[in-house]
């Protein structure tokens, strides 16, 4: 079976602050959700236990922190962060953060806030 997702026919969630997301596929083994960050947002830090995380930049520029660098990342590009990093995203630009996030196996019940 196949199945065609689009923001547009997905359910939307709001998290953080401001900030929206969009459940593109979800299943045990796989994740995959396009997020917006406002300007001037960020997510708390927190780490996964099993599930590694691959974020690829849509439009903007994101700031990552893990553990103890920072990493600048633009539009077309992407970071991988494995499981048990300490990490967060941060939309330090004055425009709106569009990215894919996708997660090995799915995050759901494996986030731990720091």
């Amino acid at each position: 079976m196949a199945i065609i997702t689009n923001k547009h026919n997905v359910t939307h969630y709001t998290w953080g602050n401001n900030c929206d997301g969009w459940p593109l596929a979800e299943t045990p083994g796989l994740s995959v959700k396009q997020e917006n960050m406002p300007a001037g947002t960020r997510e708390q830090l927190h780490y996964h236990k099993t599930a590694q995380q691959y974020f690829y930049i849509l439009k903007g520029t994101a700031t990552f922190y893990c553990e103890n660098d920072e990493f600048i990342v633009s539009a077309q590009t992407g970071i991988l962060i494995n499981a048990g990093t300490q990490h967060y995203v941060a939309n330090q630009s004055n425009t709106t953060l569009e990215f894919l996030v996708i997660s090995q196996p799915s995050t759901q019940n494996d986030r731990m806030n720091v």
